[in-house]
Parts: structure tokens; C-alpha cells; sequence
């Protein structure tokens, strides 16, 4: 009897103990409060780590963050008496430790922050392609930094390290802004986000100082355009470069009649015959009718990767925005030069397209060694691009961020720009992980000679196994009018070979045989 009376006194105790909560925890947890806070103008609060999950709210600029949690770049936070995620590129620490003046550029995704200066050690979190934070120290082969209040260390083989700019308060920093060529627009005209996260950059060049981001569905006005670039006022008096493609223009309505105000918003083109409009902004949704190239339409709304269109006074429907070219009251595509013909050796009044393969939910390939394709193929177009654009070329890039562009838009981007080239950049892959090299493709016959030109330019540059000049039945160049190669800058799947060709060293060498077989190209031209 005494036994059964022992035990019900022990389960008693027992289940009295689980029921309280862990002081130590709920110390730990209460302990980590207001040490971020939000940094952009704006910050959505979310059920999950990631773009596609629900908002739970909005958040201003300096609100108070406590982290709990963390998964890649989100960060689980409370607000008030809210609890959700939250991207860590628009938080900023409360309590930024002091650091030395330079900053750390990731390079490569996925770089693994360590407690200790030693790839043994455990893991804090990871630094995505572009990511910075600033550095505390440093010796011959790690750099120790400070991630959103995070401390930890990283192999300097993955990251560059750069001074910080000078703060933007001498008068001298606004006198250099770009100013030439710069064209004023409409005082009407607004410029709404169509990607997920876009950087705002200081001048209208993709290798200046990144000053901000903005989110998509945001509309900013628009003080100027240069090229393919846009100058917005994003908060309040700050004002900064984006990338045309990645939005689109509108003008104020300026009367109610419905007749007169569809001539003031934006309208697409069609460019391919039988192009499908639809009930709603899926390829799933029910087609309305299919219509041919060249007709026109007013734009009304935009939703996802589609523009709501009038078809009529009372009927809309929905068209692919890579289908179409859009267009307002003032051209948003510039035009030709027409002045001086071009100069032998350099690359003065041709329109050149640079096509990162890959990005967003597609990756691409994933080498051996863990490389992400989608990754190197931007920092690859990156580098090609300021190349290009030193020698004179106008520059357009399908993408400059980690953004998924479809494979029908990158070709209508070539046609809408009437581009004298689109080169696109991948790396290879295949299950027999002894293969390697380097191949250029083509598939039209006007394609030719160009990726000829480009692969010979490459082969003196680069020390891989030449694969040779192919033709390759890809969409972006099976259904490019422009002439158009798609290189192979060898496999990731062959380790040794993924060791090489994920390095600086290579891609400069790389890039510069690009350009050299470019150059070389349209000198020909002109003989």
C-alpha cells in the first residue's frame, strides 16, 4: 500500500515538473529582445521564411526586432505582439559592434559562417552570393565578421574584401553623379517593382555602390532614365538607379473618361503570332482568344508575371509579360545611336544582351563541390558586362540579381532591344563526372560566325579542353532573330574542373576572351 501511495506521490511530481515551463528557456528566449531593426522603408512580417509565404503585417522603418530563430537569409522574429519571419538584408543590428572599416562580399553562395577560424568548427549560418558584412579581423586565411549582430568567421578563398565607401555628405560625391546622358521624364511618371527584391544602386552602373532595395509591388516616382536604367525617389529624399526591365512605367490618369485615360497608361505589343490571352495570370487558366504580333493593348493592372489588358470597354484579360514589349506615353526602350559609325576596336553604338543562365528557383546545375550554377553564371555576366560597357557597348542583362526570368522573356528582351548580340552563360554538366571542357553553341545559321568569333577569343584565354563550336537546339537560340551563343564554360560536374572554374582568376580570364571574340567579331564586320 505504502509502495502505490510512494509511486502516485512520484508521477504527481513528475507531471508537475513537465508542466512548468523551463525557466532557463524562457530566460534565453526573453533575454535576445530589440537587438535588430528594420532597416528599408518598409518590412513585410511573414508566416515562414520565404517570399511565397502569407503577410502576417507591415512594418516601418526602425521598428524594434527580437530574434528567435534564423533559416538561410530569414530570421524568425517577435514584434510587439506579433511572431513571424523575416528577410535579414532589410534588418539592421541595434547594437553594431565596432568593426574595422571595410566590408566582405560573399562570392559565392552558401559560405558557411564558423564559430572558429577552422573548417571544423561549428557552423553559425551562411552568406549568400553578394552578401556583406563587416569585417572585425583577419588573418592569412579567415575573415571575421559581424552579420546582422551575428559573429563568426569565413574562409577569405569565397569572399573579397573591399573599404567602405565614404559616407554621401560631401558635396564633392554628388558631383560626380552621371549627368550626360540622363533623360528627364514625365513628372507623372511612376516605376512599379515586378520582382521579388531589387537593389537600388548610387549611379545607373551595375558596379556602383548598392544604397538600398526595394520590394515587389512598390511604385516609386521617376526623376530620370539613362539607357536601361531608372532613377527613383525611394524614400522620402533618397533617390537611387534600378533596372528598368525588372518594372514597369505608368503615367497618371489625368481625366476620367475611359476613352482618354487608356492612352495615358502603358500598353504592351504583342511579339509572337498566336499568342495566348487568358482568363487570369496562369498558363493554366482558360485562353480567351489568341491573337497575332503587332496588335496593341492598354495595360489596367499587373499581376505576377502578367499584365491584365482591356480588350474592350468592359472585357480584360490577362498576356505572359515575356510575350510582349510594353511602352508609354514616352519610349522606354532607347533607341540606336545614330551618331558617329563605329570605331574599329571598340564596341561604340551596339546593343549587347547578357544572359546569366539560370536563377531564382532554378538553380541550375550543382557541381561536386556544392556550386550552385545559377550563382557563378550572374557573377560571370557581371564582370562580361562592365567589360562590354567599358568599350563602349550599351549593356542590357536579362538579370542582376537572383532573380527566375523565363527562358521566352531573355528572347524577347533581344528583340525588344534590337540587339547586335545575346550571349548566354552557363556551365555544364553530365552523370559521367570525367568529362570536361568548354563548348560555344549556336543554332541559326546568322549565329555562326559570332560564336565562332567568342570561342576562338576563349580559346586563347582559358586552359580547358576545347569542345569546339556546336549547334544546340536551346529556346534562346532557336527562337532568337538576333544572333545569339550560348556558352558552356566547362563542367561542374567533373570536380577538379569545378575547382578551376569557380575562381576569380578564371572567370576574369574567361570574360576577357568574351569580349576578345566580340571585338573581334564586329571588326570583321566593318572590313
Amino acid at each position: 500500500m505504502r509502495t502505490k501511495i510512494l509511486h502516485s506521490i512520484m508521477i504527481f511530481v513528475l507531471m508537475v515538473t513537465i508542466a512548468m515551463p523551463n525557466k532557463n528557456f524562457v530566460q534565453e528566449a526573453s533575454a535576445d529582445t530589440s537587438d535588430l531593426k528594420v532597416a528599408g522603408t518598409i518590412l513585410h512580417l511573414r508566416e515562414g521564411p520565404g517570399l511565397s509565404y502569407p503577410i502576417i503585417t507591415t512594418l516601418e522603418e526602425g521598428d524594434p526586432l527580437s530574434s528567435i530563430g534564423r533559416e538561410g537569409d530569414w530570421i524568425q522574429v517577435k514584434t510587439g505582439n506579433y511572431e513571424g519571419w523575416v528577410a535579414s538584408w532589410l534588418t539592421a543590428p541595434t547594437n553594431a559592434k565596432q568593426a574595422l572599416d571595410k566590408t566582405v562580399i560573399a562570392q559565392v553562395d552558401r559560405l558557411n559562417i564558423r564559430t572558429e577560424p577552422d573548417i571544423s568548427s561549428a557552423v553559425l549560418g551562411q552568406l549568400s552570393t553578394g552578401n556583406q558584412a563587416n569585417l572585425i579581423e583577419e588573418n592569412s586565411e579567415w575573415a571575421k565578421i559581424d552579420w546582422n549582430g551575428q559573429t563568426g568567421w569565413v574562409s577569405k578563398d569565397y569572399v573579397t574584401i573591399n573599404d567602405n565607401p565614404k559616407k554621401e555628405t560631401e558635396p564633392k560625391e554628388d558631383a560626380v553623379e552621371v549627368t550626360t546622358t540622363t533623360t528627364p521624364v514625365n513628372k507623372d511618371t511612376t516605376f512599379t517593382i515586378l520582382v521579388d527584391v531589387l537593389n537600388v544602386r548610387k549611379k545607373p552602373d551595375l558596379n556602383t555602390k548598392k544604397v538600398g532595395t526595394v520590394i515587389k509591388g512598390q511604385a516609386f516616382k521617376v526623376l530620370a532614365q539613362e539607357h536601361n536604367w531608372v532613377q527613383i525617389q525611394y524614400n522620402d529624399k533618397k533617390t537611387g538607379w534600378v533596372y528598368s526591365f525588372y518594372g514597369t512605367f505608368s503615367n497618371k490618369v489625368k481625366s476620367t473618361s475611359k476613352t482618354s485615360s487608356s492612352k495615358e497608361l502603358e500598353s504592351v505589343t504583342i511579339i509572337y503570332n498566336g499568342t495566348n490571352l487568358r482568363t487570369d495570370a496562369s498558363t493554366d487558366a482558360e485562353v480567351v482568344e489568341r491573337v497575332d504580333a503587332g496588335i496593341n493593348y492598354p495595360i489596367v493592372g499587373v499581376k505576377n508575371d502578367f499584365y491584365e489588358i482591356q480588350l474592350d470597354d468592359e472585357k480584360t484579360a490577362f498576356v505572359a509579360n515575356w510575350v510582349v514589349t510594353t511602352s508609354s506615353n514616352k519610349a522606354t526602350i532607347p533607341q540606336k545611336d545614330k551618331g558617329e559609325p563605329r570605331k574599329k576596336g571598340t564596341l561604340n553604338g551596339l546593343t549587347i544582351v547578357v544572359d546569366a543562365g539560370h536563377g531564382g528557383n532554378d538553380h541550375g546545375t550543382t557541381g561536386q563541390r556544392g556550386t550552385e550554377e545559377k550563382g557563378i553564371t550572374l557573377k560571370t555576366a557581371t564582370l562580361l558586362a562592365s567589360k562590354l560597357s567599358a568599350a563602349g557597348a550599351n549593356v542590357v542583362m536579362t538579370r542582376e540579381s537572383d532573380e527566375y526570368v523565363a527562358l521566352r522573356k531573355r528572347v524577347s528582351i533581344a528583340h525588344q532591344y534590337e540587339a547586335d548580340a545575346f550571349i548566354s552563360l552557363h556551365y555544364d554538366a553530365t552523370d559521367d563526372s570525367s568529362i570536361n571542357g568548354f563548348t560555344s553553341y549556336y543554332m541559326n545559321s546568322n549565329q555562326k560566325g559570332l560564336a565562332e568569333a567568342i570561342h576562338d577569343g576563349l580559346s586563347g584565354k582559358i586552359d580547358l579542353r576545347d569542345r569546339g563550336t556546336q549547334q544546340g537546339n536551346y529556346l534562346v537560340l532557336r527562337e532568337n532573330r538576333q544572333k545569339a551563343v550560348l556558352i558552356e564554360l566547362g563542367f561542374l560536374s567533373n570536380s577538379s574542373e569545378e575547382r578551376v572554374i569557380t575562381t576569380a582568376k578564371f572567370r576574369e580570364q574567361a570574360t576577357l576572351g568574351i569580349y576578345q571574340g566580340i571585338l573581334n567579331y564586329f571588326n570583321k564586320q566593318e572590313e
